[in-house]
């Protein structure tokens, strides 16, 4: 895809946050601290806003990415596998001095067991990616732009407060993804958002309330009563839940042998924005974002 073409596309949603590498080490093992097994090691474009993208790209959407990547030898092949997986790049800030941020995990047969964020690129960044929003390329404060934006929960808690109270984003429907738990409270910024949904695990959920829950089901109906406009609360292979108001629809995803975690409240969060953008109602766009977490868990569906 060349560059002329690519700026004839207008995005169905907007991806805001971190797009970077992937280094995962994967064992068929147990592993504990201190472990030391054979295994893979791959290397993939990964961070929550490429994964949701490359999700939403699986479902016949186009979208328009909001993230910085440097200008170094990484970023130049991680903006061409994006623009090769047919996303829009051409609003992306590209930071001379930064470097392209990076991400690695270790999972064993036991789930993650560690992982590392390198987005100090990001983080740097600030509201530098939010640019396009403002200087008429995709929206301005007279004309917000007015489709669903998939916002990345680990954005600093600054930038979060920011978007916020943005009239940039008075038109957005706003979708806020997985933070990891150790971030969850950023999120607290948006929860008096009136059209904020938020998709977090039980464990986030009980980091927002300050509180423990033992079903996704109460968890969701505490996110309300705390402001919440909207959420969806996971919980691994038991319910998840997704109010509206006082309105709670709970249900279980398909049993499935795990082979991977990494992106998988990713593809969940995509999946659902997806299929409710096509029209289903809200159990069916449920049901097929479960449906879809649990194939990817399941290591049937390509990265």
């Amino acid at each position: 895809m060349n560059d002329n073409a690519e700026m004839t596309k207008t995005p169905d949603i907007l991806c805001i946050g971190s797009v970077l590498w992937d280094v995962i080490g994967r064992a068929a093992s147990v592993m504990r601290v201190g472990s030391d097994v054979p295994g893979r090691i791959t290397r993939l474009p990964g961070g929550v806003a490429m994964n949701i993208a490359m999700t939403l790209r699986r479902f016949e959407m186009t979208p328009a990415l909001l993230t910085s990547i440097g200008r170094d030898a990484e970023g130049e092949e991680l903006i061409n596998e994006a623009r090769r997986m047919g996303m829009i790049c051409d609003h992306v800030y590209r930071s001379d001095d930064l470097p392209t941020d990076v991400y690695m995990a270790i999972e064993g047969a036991n789930g993650l067991i560690a992982a590392i964020a390198d987005a100090h690129s990001l983080e740097a960044s600030g509201d530098k990616i939010l640019r396009p929003l403002a200087n008429g390329a995709l929206g301005s404060e007279a004309q917000p732009f007015a489709g669903p934006v998939a916002l990345d929960g680990n954005l600093t808690e600054e930038l979060l407060q920011t978007i916020a109270k943005s009239p940039l984003f008075a038109r957005s429907d706003l979708r806020v993804a997985p933070a990891s738990p150790g971030k969850a409270e950023r999120l607290l910024a948006l929860l008096g958002h009136p059209s904020a949904t938020l998709y977090v695990n039980l464990e986030e959920a009980g980091l927002l309330c300050q509180s423990t829950f033992e079903s996704s089901e109460a968890a969701a109906a505490a996110l309300i009563r705390r402001g919440a406009h909207r959420v969806l609360v996971t919980d691994g292979g038991k319910s998840a839940s997704e109010a509206l108001g006082d309105d709670i629809v709970t249900q279980s995803p398909p049993s499935v042998l795990v082979t991977r975690v990494t992106g998988a409240g990713d593809t969940f969060m995509a999946a659902h924005i997806a299929s409710e953008a096509q029209g289903m109602d809200r159990p069916a766009a449920l049901a097929r974002a479960l449906n879809a977490a649990a194939t990817y868990v399941s290591g049937d569906t390509p990265l």
